[in-house]
């Protein structure tokens, strides 16, 4: 019996032998990584925050400094307006109807005081202005159907400074000067000379009748009306002026309206 085991283990060794190599192959490839290894990093961990420290070239962030808008100080000493007006108006006496003249206005104010020294005075502007205008009016005589004028005033007069902020300004005026007017134009361009005359008093030999428009003349102008300045930075704004208007070529006071827009700039700071 005993003869019969060594015989059979002398035969089996060999294949005893190479099942214990594999058993100890797949044992080994089956333990865990040896604890020397650092662990794999995670992407938490990878991420790191940009600060200007650790950037990389020309990747670091800007820094913007916002621009603050204060808007005017109102400090200024001179202003000058230059706009397009429209006004209304009555070229003779008996004419049914009224005209209008497109045209232009400018405008220069000078303040009187600072601010910060007088409350009151501040806030007082002596103005000078000045406005051209020209427009067609029917008149009575067949000859015709409509015909040009024209107006040119002078004036002067003070400005007061109303409500105001940083985004829009409020002034108020009043003008007194003089408006010259010129009505006779059609009548001294008509091709051969004209039928008719332009006013009673210009009627000459083989003239019959005329258009009922005023002479030409100067008549005493006043304009009571205010502005609103819409700012666009500190020195320059959007304005939008309405006006009453006051004339007197016939023989009444005769009141009109008239409105400009255009732009006006602020200038010389006021000690």
């Amino acid at each position: 019996m005993r003869k019969m085991l060594r015989l059979m283990m002398k035969k089996q060794l060999p294949t005893i032998v190479l099942m214990g190599l594999v058993l100890a192959a797949v044992s080994h490839a089956q333990a865990p990584a040896s604890s020397s290894q650092p662990p794999a990093q995670t992407p938490a961990q990878t991420q790191q925050p940009a600060t200007p420290g650790n950037a990389a070239p020309g990747t670091a962030p800007l820094t913007v400094r916002p621009t603050v808008y204060t808007g005017p100080k109102y400090t200024n000493r001179f202003e000058a307006y230059v706009g397009i007006n429209l006004m209304n108006g009555q070229a003779g006496q008996l004419l049914p109807k009224r005209y209008n003249m497109g045209g232009m206005e400018g405008m220069a104010t000078y303040w009187l005081a600072d601010p910060s020294q007088h409350r009151i005075l501040s806030r007082v502007g002596l103005d000078a202005d000045y406005r051209f205008g020209a427009g067609t009016t029917p008149v009575l005589s067949p000859y015709y159907n409509r015909v040009v004028v024209m107006q040119s005033i002078i004036s002067g007069g003070v400005s007061y400074r109303g409500p105001r902020n940083r985004y829009v300004a409020i002034n108020y005026h009043a003008l007194g000067g003089v408006t010259n007017g010129i009505f006779d134009y059609a009548t001294n361009h008509y091709p051969g000379g004209s039928p008719v005359s332009s006013c009673p008093n210009n009627q000459t030999v083989g003239q019959k009748g005329n258009l009922g428009l005023y002479c030409n003349g100067s008549s005493p102008y006043g304009a009571v009306g205010g502005s609103i300045d819409f700012n666009e930075s500190g020195k320059l704004a959007i304005r939008l002026s309405p006006d009453m208007t006051f004339e007197h070529f016939g023989t009444e006071l005769r009141e009109f309206f008239a409105i400009s827009l255009g732009a006006v700039y602020r200038f010389g700071k006021n000690q």
